[in-house]
Formats: structure tokens, sequence, C-alpha cells
């Protein structure tokens, strides 16, 4: 997906949770130990409903006080830094420990070895009990020469994992309505729904235009007004970080999105989901994506093993965009029954940028704008504007966050590399800014720093200062470079690798990408031209060729007649 930013990347610029600096410095989320966010996660359990009301009263301080075990004061005191840090998870995770009261007085070697055993024998579905793990802990304690903690430490350590590490362990029966149900919403983005799945067609790189495969798409659909919140075309396999990009988009405001990508459409959905409705496939269950979702107060509702239709709301939706895909050239069809003798990889002819915008065409002036059986006729655009109307009328509105970079870095994946004197080399990409100076000039061996990045614009990266909590956004070291894809990138790289070229450098790599972008160009202007020629030399009639209208995604190619056709999808198809 295309990401438009603009800001000049010579300059700093720190993002902050809430967009505003804590007293206290905001840690990447990747950092914050683990018995740290647990706490935190407690914290906010009980604080970010007080934290939404205009006054706590004392009476619901008192309680809250006495639920955490900390003083009145200090219920405040994390109140305002609550409502300060936008209700984010870090704006509640302790600053570390000073010896005062609920503060970890633990060494780190100690820690982690509470932290490794309770993480290898005790989270398993063997169920190893707990003094096994104090048995566990204290040996590998004497093996590494290291003072043992007591036993009572490991029981509270356990004692204080999360219901979640507890219901993998298998301690706990979760009663079905936790890990999910047949969904219900009262409002937009109270629940929203979000799958992969392979596309059901073969793409083309924008190049040779040659076939690359099948890409994956990453569906949000909002399960109140049925409009799909947001959506990532990728080439990549699903992980957390495609999750994580899908949740960006179903937040951020789409004008920019379309204008970058030249779709003139309204797609006025966007905001913060409440609630998201996931399978239990393993990116779903990432420490990445459950840090992210809690630190902006997402619920995960996990579906229950064996209950796929708790899911079917956004399995419907995607079996109509496939539906629609096998209207286009390239198209596998859902199955080999149905494809029949059809050549899916001769007829390929869209590239990932083409076949993004026509998935834009189709959501946002076509399906939105029908008739939806499951509303009772009623279009999934107007019942979402009717829902925020309600909302508005009620003073509320559809849940934002208060800075959307920020909410965007916090999905983001994450890589470590050295500070240099030049600055920073990734993929052999150099960037560098006026602001890592400092840095660079302090005393000692070269700082090891985070950093995470957008695959989907690698011109920045966003650097985490450990002293102040914030995101350095640095750009390219030389600022003429052009924007590029992490996928770009790696398809240079092996295109050179083809040309058996061994010494690949920035300006190597930019100069491959730069003519691969011409050829590109060149590739879209006379492909039409030449297909004409061979006509005229096999002495066929030429009939000109339309421009293609992508506000028809239906019409675009009309689909093969084949024959056995029927379908085995396990959901009935939307209608649009």
């Amino acid at each position: 997906m295309s990401l438009t930013i603009g800001v000049d990347v010579s300059s700093l610029h720190f993002y902050r949770s809430g967009g505003r600096q804590m007293a206290e410095t905001v840690p990447d989320l990747s950092l914050v130990p683990q018995p740290l966010w647990q706490e935190a996660e407690r914290r906010a359990l009980v604080l970010r409903p007080l934290a939404a009301l205009r006054a706590c009263p004392r009476e619901q301080a008192r309680a809250a006080a006495v639920a955490l075990g900390v003083s009145e004061r200090q219920v405040y005191r994390l109140l305002r830094r609550c409502r300060e840090g936008g209700g984010t998870l870090t704006a509640l995770v302790s600053s570390g420990s000073d010896g005062g009261r609920g503060k970890r007085r633990i060494e780190e070697r100690r820690d982690a070895l509470i932290r490794d055993a309770v993480a290898e024998l005790y989270l398993t579905p063997q169920r190893l009990s707990a003094e096994r793990i104090v048995v566990e802990v204290r040996r590998r304690a004497r093996d590494q020469h290291v003072r043992p903690p007591s036993a009572s430490t490991v029981r509270r350590r356990i004692a204080a994992l999360s219901q979640e590490e507890r219901r993998r362990r298998g301690d706990m029966e979760v009663p079905e309505a936790v890990l999910g149900s047949i969904v219900t919403a009262k409002a937009p983005l109270d629940v929203v729904q979000i799958d992969h799945t392979p596309v059901d067609l073969i793409l083309v790189d924008p190049i040779e235009r040659r076939p690359i495969g099948r890409p994956w798409v990453t569906v949000a659909i909002d399960v109140f007004s049925r409009c799909i919140a947001g959506f990532l075309i990728t080439l990549e396999a699903p992980s957390a970080t495609s999750v994580g990009l899908c949740l960006a988009h179903v937040a951020s405001d789409k004008r920019v999105w379309l204008d970058a990508i030249g779709v003139d459409a309204d797609w006025p959905v966007m905001g913060r989901p409440r609630c998201i409705g996931v399978d239990n496939a393993a990116e779903f269950h990432s420490e990445a994506l459950e840090r992210g979702c809690a630190q902006h107060d997402i619920t995960i509702d996990w579906r229950p093993l064996g209950r796929p239709q708790v899911g079917g709301i956004v399995e419907r939706v995607i079996g109509t965009l496939m539906e629609l895909v096998h209207g286009l050239p390239g198209t596998t069809f859902s199955n080999v029954m149905q494809r029949g003798r059809y050549d899916s990889d001769k007829a390929a002819c869209l590239t990932l940028a083409e076949l993004e915008r026509w998935l834009a065409v189709a959501i946002a002036k076509l399906y939105h704008l029908r008739p939806h059986a499951g509303l009772d006729g009623e279009a999934p655009l107007r019942r979402y504007q009717e829902g925020v109307r309600a909302l508005a009328a009620d003073g509320r509105t559809p849940p934002t966050p208060r800075d959307p970079r920020a909410f965007l870095i916090d999905f983001l994946p994450v890589v470590r590399r050295t500070l240099r004197r030049d600055g920073v080399v990734i993929d052999h990409i150099q960037y560098f800014s006026d602001a890592l100076k400092p840095w660079i000039e302090r005393d000692g061996p070269p700082r090891r720093i985070l950093i995470r990045r957008d695959p989907r614009d690698l011109s920045r990266i966003y650097i985490h200062d450990p002293d102040d909590g914030g995101y350095l956004e640095v750009g390219y070291r030389e600022l003429s470079r052009p924007p590029v894809s992490l996928w770009e990138h790696r398809l240079a790289r092996s295109r050179l690798r083809r040309q058996r070229q061994s010494d690949i450098d920035e300006g190597v790599l930019f100069a491959a990408i730069e003519e691969m972008r011409e050829i590109e160009v060149q590739a879209r202007t006379t492909t039409r031209t030449t297909r004409r020629n061979q006509a005229r030399r096999l002495g066929l009639r030429v009939i000109p060729e339309p421009e293609p209208r992508l506000s028809e995604p239906a019409s675009l190619c009309p689909v093969r007649a084949v024959e056995n056709t029927a379908s085995s999808e396990p959901f009935d198809v939307e209608e649009w």
C-alpha cells in the first residue's frame, strides 16, 4: 500500500503517546519488561474507565486504590498520566525499580532466570507445578553462579501472569464469550473483524510484466455497518506487521491515501477499533500485535477453535471480493474445477499497485453503496453514517488515535542497528540527520539503537530515543533519493544478483530502481501499441481498446465461461 508523508525528512521529529511530552520516559513497546507490562495492563483495566469520566468521584478513586494496592493520591496521579497519554498503556508503566512500594527490587539476571523458566516450563500444556518452577529456577541460578531468588518471589511472579497467558497454558476455562461469540455491535468500530486470504489472482511484476504469483489481502470489516474499514495488499505472507498495517489503515483518514493512488472516492470510515475479532493464527497471537493493541486500548477477541462461523462476517466479505476478482485476467478461480483449462499465468496482466487501485474502487464505489442483505437492504455506508450521527447526538464520536503517526509507529516492525559516524545503514541504504550528531559525538563504544520502519516507504525511519522516549524521524542521507517500498528494494537487489553484480552499494541500488521504473513506464505506454501491431501482422481486424474504467470493477474483464463452476465456499457470499 502507498504511504504519503509530507514532512521535511532532514528535520527532527518526536512522536510520543498522545502527542504530548510525558513527565516520564515513554519506552518503545518492545522494550518494556513483561512484569512491568502486566502491571500496566492491570492498572489500565481499573483506570481507563475512570479516566474517561470528566471527574473521578472520590468513592471510585478509593475503590481503585484498594484494587491496585496503592494510595488514593497515587490513583489520581495515574489518572492524570492516563489522560495526558491519551489512554495509552505506556502512560501507566512503572518508571522502574527505585526501591519504592510496588517496584521490582530483584536484579536483572535473577529476574531473567524467573522469566525464562516460567516461559519455558510453566506456560506449556504439560502444566508443571509452581514448586517445580521454583526448583528449576534455583538449579539454573546455581549453574550460572547467581544468588537464587526466593520461592515467594517466583510464586508471586507466577500469580501475576495475565489471563491470556494462563489460557494458553490451559489453567483456566475461559467462558466462550471471552474468546468469541456470534458478534453484535452497537456503534461504528465497536467490533472490527480481521482476516487474511491469498487473492485468487496471479500478478505480474511492473518491470517485465512476468507472473510473480498470488498476493495476500488482509481485510478489516466493521461489524456494525458492514463497511470495509481497511485492507492491505502485500506479496508477503501474513504476519504481525501486516495486521498492524491493516489496523493503521483502519484508523487513518483515507483521503490522503486515495489521492496518492489516484482514486476519486469517498471512504469516511476511520478510527480506532474498540475490539478486533480474529482467528487463532500465529500472527494474531504475536507479542508485537498484543502489545500494540493493549497500548491503544484495543481488545483482541480470539475465535474459539473449531467455530469458524464466529468470524463469518469477514469470511463472507472476503468471499465477495474473491467473486469479483474472478472477473479479472489472471484469476485462479476458487479451485481447479472452476479454473478448467484457463491459463492464469498467461492471462495475468495486473501489478500489485493496479490491484490495490482496483480494490479501492470496488470497495468505495460499489460495495459500500449497494444494498446489503445483512442490513435489511440498507447500504453499508449509509448505516455507518447513521451510526456516526447517533454517536454525535450523544456527544460522542468513533474513537480515533490522538496521534495517528504514533499509532502507526507502534505497529511497525523493529530492526536494530549500530549508530555509526555517518548515521545508520539498513539494507545498503544510509540514513542521517543532524539530530543524531549529539549521539554520535558521545564517548564510549558505538550505540546499538532500536529502529522502526514502514515496509511501504523506506525513505524514512523512526529511531527510538532511550533518553526521551520519543522517536526521531530520520530520512535518507542523500535527500534526492526517491521513496521506495521494501518489495521494490528486494526486487532491485534480486535483479542485480541475476546480473552478477557482486558489489551492491546505495548508488548501484537506486540506479537499478530508477532503471526499473523507466522500464515500467515504457511498458505501460508500449504494451497496447505492441498488441495492435501484432494483430496487424497477423492480418486481424484491429479494434480500438478502451481505457480501463476503474470505477466499474465488475466490468473490467468479463469472466471466461468455464464448466463445473459449483462453489465449495464455506460461507455465503455477501450481496453487493
